[in-house]
Order: C-alpha cells, then sequence, then structure tokens
C-alpha cells in the first residue's frame, strides 16, 4: 500500500514503518509445519473380550519384538463390549483401542483391521497361545513377497494342553481337509489364528462374518482374489487364561463346515447334479420304451423310477448350483466367476422360459394323447407306463426351468444394481 494513501486516512509514517515490516514477515518468514509421524511397517491386531489376566502380556510381548526388530510398529486392540479392565490396560499400556459393537470375533477383527495403518497387520489372540515375540517370522513372509501368511501350529508344535484332543484329531484336520478338497487350497491348517497379510490383501478379501467363520472366510476369499499365500510353522502354548474359551466346539465347527459348503457351489451342486442330470437322461431314452436286457440283467421299471429321480434332482441341483453362484457373487463380488459376466449377456429368463416351456407343454399334450389313447382304446396302460415316466419327468423338468429362471432374473438385477452403486462415479454435472 502506498504512503499517500496511509498520509490520506491519517495514519502516521511509524504506522507505516511498521505495517511494511510486519508485510515483509509474513511474506518471507517460513512457516514450520510439524512432521507427520511416520507410518508404522506392523500392525498388530488383537481381539478382545474379557482378557485382563493375558492381555498384558500379549501387549508387552509385541512391544518387546518391535523393539528388538527396530520396526516402527502399533498394537490395535478390537474390544468387543469387554466389562472388566482390558480396556484400560491397553490404553495403559500405549495400544489403540477400537470399539466394536456387533459381536464376533470375526467382527472385532475386522473393525481393529479396518483401522490399521501398517503395511502389514498381524493377528492373534489374547489369551498367549501364541508367541506375539515372534511376528518376524510373518514379517520375513510378507516382505519376501507373500500377501497373506498362515501360521500352521501341526508343523512348528502343539505344546501338552494346548489344544484339545476333539480339534487336535478330528476337528481341525477334518475340516481343514474339506477346506483342501473344495478350495484346492495348500494350507494345512486352516483354522490357525495366528496369520498376517498386508493391508492391500486385507482390502482385496473383503470378508462379511464376524463370528468364528471369519477364518475360514479369509482363506477362501484370499485364494478367489489370487493372493500369494505362504505357510510358516509356529508353536501353539496353552491359554493362560482361567476360564473357558470363547470357541465352542460343535456351533462354531459347524459355522466353519457351513461356509466352506455354501460357498462351493461347484462342487456341492454343478458337478454332482450334471452327473445325476446325465446319468438319469441316458437312462430313461433307453428305457422309455420298455424294459431291456442287458448281459443277462434286467432293467425294468425300477430302473425308471430311478433314472426319474436322479434327472430331476441334477436339475435341481444344476439350476440351484446356478442360483448360489449369482447369490455369492451379490454378497461377495470377490467370488463372481466367469459364468456371471456370460449370464448377463445370454438372456438367461428368455431361454429358460422358452426352452422349459417346450419340455412342460411337449410333456403335458404327450400325457394328454396316451390319456386319450387309454379312453377310447379301454386297454392297459402298462404298456406305456415307462413312457409316461419320461414323458413326466421332461413336464416336470420344463416347469422347474420356468421357474428358476424368473428367481435367477431376480438375482441378475440385484447384482447388476449391486455393480452399478458400487463402481466409481464420474464428475457431476
Amino acid at each position: 500500500m502506498h504512503s499517500t494513501h496511509f498520509h490520506r486516512f491519517g495514519y502516521s509514517d511509524n504506522l507505516l514503518t511498521h505495517a511494511n515490516y510486519i508485510s515483509r514477515q509474513v511474506a518471507f518468514s517460513p512457516v514450520e509445519i510439524p512432521a507427520a509421524e511416520p507410518a508404522p511397517l506392523v500392525s498388530a491386531i488383537i481381539p478382545c473380550l474379557n482378557e485382563e489376566l493375558t492381555l498384558a502380556i500379549c501387549i508387552k510381548k509385541v512391544t518387546e519384538a518391535f523393539t528388538r526388530l527396530g520396526i516402527q510398529g502399533e498394537i490395535i486392540i478390537g474390544d468387543n463390549g469387554s466389562t472388566d479392565q482390558s480396556v484400560e490396560i491397553a490404553k495403559s499400556l500405549g495400544a489403540r483401542v477400537i470399539h466394536q459393537s456387533v459381536k464376533g470375533y470375526g467382527a472385532a477383527i475386522s473393525a481393529a483391521a479396518s483401522a490399521a495403518k501398517g503395511k502389514y497387520l498381524i493377528m492373534a489372540d489374547a489369551d498367549d497361545s501364541y508367541d506375539w515375540s515372534q511376528l518376524d517370522i510373518f514379517v520375513d513372509a510378507l516382505e519376501s513377497g507373500a500377501d497373506f501368511v498362515m501360521g500352521n501350529r501341526f508343523a512348528g508344535g502343539i505344546e501338552p494342553g494346548a489344544m484339545p484332543p476333539l480339534h487336535r484329531y478330528l476337528g481341525n484336520p477334518l475340516l481343514s481337509g474339506i477346506a483342501r478338497l473344495l478350495y484346492h487350497s495348500p494350507i494345512r491348517d486352516f483354522h490357525c489364528g495366528m496369520r498376517a497379510f498386508t493391508r492391500e490383501a486385507f482390502q482385496k478379501m473383503a470378508t462379511r462374518s464376524t463370528g468364528m467363520e471369519f477364518a475360514s472366510e479369509m482363506i477362501i476369499n484370499a485364494h478367489r482374489a489370487g493372493l500369494i499365500i505362504h505357510e510358516v510353522p509356529i508353536k501353539l502354548y496353552p491359554d493362560k487364561r482361567n476360564r473357558p474359551p470363547h470357541l465352542r466346539s460343535f456351533r462354531d465347527g459347524w459355522r466353519h463346515l457351513r461356509l466352506l459348503i455354501a460357498h462351493a457351489p461347484d462342487r456341492l451342486y454343478l458337478i454332482p447334479g450334471f452327473t445325476l442330470l446325465l446319468l438319469g437322461a441316458i437312462g430313461l431314452a433307453l428305457l422309455a420304451a420298455g424294459p431291456i436286457e442287458i448281459n443277462g440283467y434286467y432293467f425294468g421299471i425300477h430302473f425308471v423310477a430311478l433314472a426319474t429321480m436322479s434327472t430331476l434332482i441334477g436339475l435341481i441341483a444344476v439350476l440351484l448350483g446356478v442360483l448360489a453362484k449369482v447369490a455369492i457373487a451379490i454378497n461377495h463380488p470377490i467370488a463372481e466367476s466367469r459364468v456371471i459376466p456370460w449370464l448377463m449377456r445370454s438372456h438367461p429368463l428368455e431361454w429358460l422360459v422358452f426352452s422349459g416351456s417346450v419340455l412342460a407343454i411337449a410333456g403335458f399334450f404327450a400325457d394328454l394323447l396316451l390319456a386319450f389313447h387309454w379312453i377310447f382304446t379301454r386297454g392297459s396302460m402298462e404298456q406305456s407306463v415307462h413312457i409316461v415316466f419320461a414323458i413326466s419327468t421332461a413336464c416336470i423338468a420344463g416347469v422347474l426351468m420356468v421357474l428358476a429362471g424368473f428367481v435367477l432374473q431376480l438375482l441378475l438385477d440385484s447384482l447388476n444394481r449391486h455393480d452399478s452403486d458400487t463402481s466409481p462415479q464420474g464428475p457431476g454435472v
């Protein structure tokens, strides 16, 4: 501002000099901005529900491991509504507490992991059954290129009293074996509670489960996302708490099994379904005209009934398998298979309604012709029993296809809306 302006409004030369000084200081003095804290390399995730007896032990082990390894890390407690001193203990030891009102092991882990800032996330229970001081094993595996690292208690050793015999010799081996069979997974210990993953991998896994079955869903989704999975041996120690664990053997075992089976429609529905459908259709085609004899073996009406049952069960399984694939894709976008885009562009409703209607109408009129034949000839119907089974099967199959077509279209519409809602939106006009 020029001096003439100051004098015009009655300002003195001293005030002008002071104003010029201030303006130069503001214009040229550097502004000091506090340096941002470096992002932690590792976030230790500990789920917690009334763990005051052992939580401090775990936090101290993590802290000591960070110091020994020279790792910048953070400790996050996913508290699930503790009513003891767990939260106070965690805060006093420098841990960050994330409160999760939704009950469940998976809910607590997800809340804590979502709040994590580390590049690598390592999770384990708060009962001191896993050795937090060995977290460098997991960090090394992640640094070597793995996206997801599982501990293997059976390879590392199980201390006496650390795992109930029912879990050690039946539950874990059985569920892990079923999981390997259904998902072609190389993981030997599917339910180890100590595991690690990158923050990006956690986002890709997009888990939804809130209970103990969360552990299985993580691995299923890791395979679906094409993550690089490693397994490292770790030791399991006895639980240090003076109360029973939160795990309930049969309830949580069933939840794991239910999730494993429900998320494998190919092996639950489609492969058995197509097999039964093919065998049943061949049987009906061979026996529709009447009984046959092959190498001295007689195939009569009983085998027609079996072929009918096989055909219908197979068709129902195939239709349910397709519906299940779409339903899974709605709830778990990461699970979308190659069949979904094909269904989206192939007009399945019209195809199923048309072919199902042809089968149903053809079967109905064929049965009608047989009924008229019986009315006018008043003859025996025994000669046409086989063909009636085949015709009735075709009629029932057609009706099932039409009904399934409408349900499939509803699911596809829902999936399409879901994809539209979650797709990135461009700038508004």
